[in-house]
């Protein structure tokens, strides 16, 4: 029988985290895993690297329409043509995931698998904190007037 697993994960990664991804691919192809990925790069390519090393299954699940937009490793790349949604269709394919560094697009495929009532396995620094890297678009509001006034304000000025 083989076993669905989905590895998500940052799209920009050191070379360390990609050697990391690159070994999660090799040993799941060897445990005759099949992958399920976001398909693009970064973590997505290095451990699409590792199944291939390994003649393994990894099948890339696109956000966009072109199958050629996967990485060169992918066994099959599916275009959803979905965007972000796609994360979702990722966590599905898996009976488990390992979450491999990466930021709010991994925080929301760890979120989707955990209310799918999925495992979550985590190896490396992943920062489930967003309000870090995207602190400028987060505002703090004490009551629920300033947060209508606020929300209000910032929406008029994006007409």
């Amino acid at each position: 029988m083989r076993l669905n697993i989905s590895v998500i994960g940052g799209s920009e990664v050191s070379p360390e985290i990609c050697e990391v991804a690159t070994e999660v691919g090799r040993l799941l192809a060897k445990a005759g895993a099949t992958v399920f990925c976001g398909g693009l790069s970064g973590v997505m390519e290095c451990v699409s690297k590792g199944v291939r090393e390994e003649n393994g299954l990894v099948i890339g699940i696109l956000p966009g329409t072109r199958p050629e937009d996967g990485n060169k490793y992918l066994s099959a790349a599916l275009p959803t043509g979905m965007g972000y949604a796609r994360n979702f269709l990722v966590v599905r394919a898996g009976k488990v995931v390992i979450a491999i560094d990466g930021s709010v697009g991994t925080i929301s495929e760890a979120s989707f698998a955990l209310n799918e009532g999925k495992k979550v396995i985590e190896i490396g620094d992943m920062d489930f904190n967003p309000k870090k890297k995207y602190e400028q678009n987060f505002t703090r509001a004490k009551a629920p007037k300033e947060a209508v006034d606020l929300a209000i304000e910032i929406a008029a000025k994006l007409k």
